[in-house]
């Protein structure tokens, strides 16, 4: 078992007005070695994000992203391919669901896959993507769908 853990740190600015929701949403979301700044989505509160932070959808859309890549690097290598480049601009939707609450429906994640030597085909990468995805911590931890994508890299 393992633990992570992060500091999360928020402050009524002054001339904010807490009553009225009318104060920032600035933040700082503190883990081991670095320090993020966070808010809000801006798509939520408008302007009482701040402008520069990353806000939750953001991160769990790169979570998942990064988790995946990080995934499918380790099972490509165990099947003998060598990636020299991953690239993701993932997409994540916020939407009502099913039960009527706003939630990441879906992240379709967008790689762009460098191979030194052989390339997997067509079937064979959709099976590294789905052992990825099978494997993924975060993956593993959120109902959202994950959609993958994969453009061709040129060679």
């Amino acid at each position: 078992m393992a633990e992570y853990r992060a500091s999360i740190d928020w402050t009524l600015e002054p001339g904010g007005d807490f009553t009225k929701g009318r104060y920032s949403r600035a933040h700082t979301v503190k883990f081991a070695e670095h320090t993020v700044p966070g808010t809000a989505s801006r798509h939520v509160v408008g302007k009482w994000a701040a402008p520069g932070a990353v806000d939750p959808e953001e991160m769990l859309v790169a979570s998942i992203s990064t988790c995946h890549m990080l995934t499918f690097l380790h099972v490509a290598r165990l099947k003998g391919f060598v990636i020299t480049h991953y690239r993701d601009e993932p997409v994540g939707v916020m939407e009502k669901d099913a039960e009527g609450r706003m939630a990441v429906t879906r992240v379709t994640l967008r790689p762009e896959i460098t191979y030194e030597g052989p390339r997997p085909g067509e079937a064979e990468r959709d099976a590294l993507h789905h052992e990825a995805h099978e494997e993924c911590f975060i993956a593993n931890s959120v109902k959202t769908v994950v959609k993958v994508e994969e453009a061709t890299a040129a060679a």
